[in-house]
C-alpha cells in the first residue's frame, strides 16, 4: 500500500481508452471546439491492449482494486472486449466498471457480460429528446439509451448506475422525471452537480444546482434517506427514496462543487497514450507509454507510478470551495475520462 502527501492510499484506476465520442455533449465534448475538423489522437499513438494489461498489473502491485474504463466514449474502441478479458482476472483486482453513454450498448452488452465486466455506469441527461439532443450535441432519443439499460439488465448486469448531469435551466426540470422512470428498477440514478472540468465547457457557476437544494425539493415529495457508502473514497453520496406501496428507490449525488470529497480521492488516471494524471482538473499527466514501448519490467513501472503518487498533492476542488483565485489550465475530460 502507497499513500500520497495527505495520506491517501492509491485504490482506483480510471483508464482512457480512446479520446474520441459519437456525442458532442456541451459539458464535455462541445462541437464547437470538437468540431469535424478537430484533430483527434492517431491510432498508432493510443496504448495497445497488451500495454494497458502491463499498466494495469503495475497499478495493482500498488494497491489497485478497481479500474473504470472510460473515454470518449469507449465502445468506439474496437474489441474492447478483448481488454477486458485481460484485465479481469488481474491479482488484486476486485472490480471492473465502464461508463457510457449508452448508444452502443444494446449490440454490446452481452459481449461485455461475458468478457467479465462486472458494472456499467451510463449517461442520461433527460428523456425529452429535443433536450437530450441539444445537450448531446447529435440527435439523440431517449429510448434509444434506454434501451440499451434494457439490454444490459438483460444481459445479466445488477448494477447499473444511471449518471444525469444537473445543469440549471437547462435539465434541472428533468430530474423528477428521470427518477419516476427508475422507481420500479434495481438501478440508481445519481444527479451529479455541473463540474469546471476541462476549459472548452463555458462552465458557470450559477448553473450549479448544489446536491443539498435537490435533496430538500425531493424530500417534500418522497422522505429521502441517506445509506452508509460503500467506501470512504465513493465519489458519491448515496440515499434511499421512499414512495408509498414501493420499494425504496437508490439516489445518488456526486457533488464535487458543493461538497468536495479531495481528501478521500484514491483515484489515479491512465490516458489513451499512457499519461499518468493524478487528479480530474490536473493540467498535465506523467507518461509512461515510453517506459511501456522500451520493454519496462512491472517492477521498474511500479517504482514510476509509486514515485508519482508519493508526491502527489491535488486538492482542487477543495482549493476552489476556498476561494482559490488559481487559474488552471485544465486537461479536457474526454482526454482522461470522468
Amino acid at each position: 500500500m502507497i499513500a500520497d502527501l495527505q495520506g491517501r492510499p492509491l485504490k482506483d484506476l480510471r483508464i482512457s481508452v480512446i479520446d474520441r465520442c459519437n456525442l458532442r455533449c456541451t459539458y464535455c465534448m462541445p462541437e464547437s471546439t470538437f468540431h469535424k475538423n478537430y484533430t483527434f489522437l492517431p491510432r498508432e499513438e493510443l496504448l495497445t491492449y497488451e500495454e494497458i494489461e502491463r499498466a494495469v498489473r503495475a497499478f495493482a502491485s500498488l494497491g489497485v482494486e478497481k479500474i473504470r474504463l472510460t473515454g470518449g466514449e469507449p465502445l468506439l474502441r474496437r474489441n474492447l472486449c478483448t481488454l477486458i478479458s485481460m484485465l479481469r482476472n488481474i491479482p488484486g483486482l476486485k472490480d471492473l466498471a465502464l461508463t457510457t453513454n449508452g448508444l452502443l450498448l444494446r449490440k454490446n452488452a452481452v459481449a461485455l457480460k461475458q468478457a467479465g465486466l462486472n458494472r456499467l455506469t451510463i449517461s442520461l441527461d433527460g428523456l425529452d429528446d429535443t433536450l437530450l439532443s441539444r445537450i448531446s450535441g447529435k440527435p439523440v432519443q431517449a429510448k434509444q439509451i434506454l434501451d440499451g439499460i434494457q439490454a444490459a439488465q438483460d444481459a445479466g448486469f445488477e448494477t447499473i448506475k444511471i449518471n444525469m448531469m444537473v445543469q440549471r435551466g437547462v435539465n434541472d426540470h428533468e430530474i423528477e422525471r428521470v427518477l419516476d422512470h427508475f422507481q420500479h428498477t434495481p438501478h440508481e440514478v445519481r444527479l451529479i452537480e455541473f463540474m469546471d472540468v476541462g476549459n472548452t465547457n463555458d462552465w458557470n457557476p450559477d448553473k450549479v444546482v448544489p446536491s443539498q437544494t435537490i435533496r430538500e425539493k425531493l424530500n417534500k415529495q418522497h422522505p429521502i434517506q441517506p445509506r452508509e457508502r460503500g467506501r470512504k473514497s465513493d465519489t458519491s453520496s448515496s440515499y434511499l427514496m421512499f414512495r408509498p406501496d414501493n420499494p425504496p428507490q437508490k439516489l445518488g449525488f456526486i457533488s464535487s462543487i458543493s461538497e468536495p470529497f479531495c481528501g478521500e480521492c484514491t483515484r489515479a488516471r491512465l490516458s489513451a497514450i499512457g499519461e499518468v494524471f493524478t487528479c480530474l482538473f490536473a493540467n498535465s499527466g506523467t507518461s509512461i507509454r515510453q517506459q511501456l514501448r522500451a520493454g519496462a519490467t512491472e517492477e521498474q513501472l511500479s517504482q514510476t507510478l509509486e514515485q508519482l503518487w508519493n508526491a502527489r498533492t491535488d486538492q482542487y476542488s477543495m482549493n476552489r470551495l476556498v476561494g482559490s483565485k488559481e487559474t488552471v489550465q485544465k486537461v479536457e475530460m474526454s482526454y482522461i475520462g470522468g
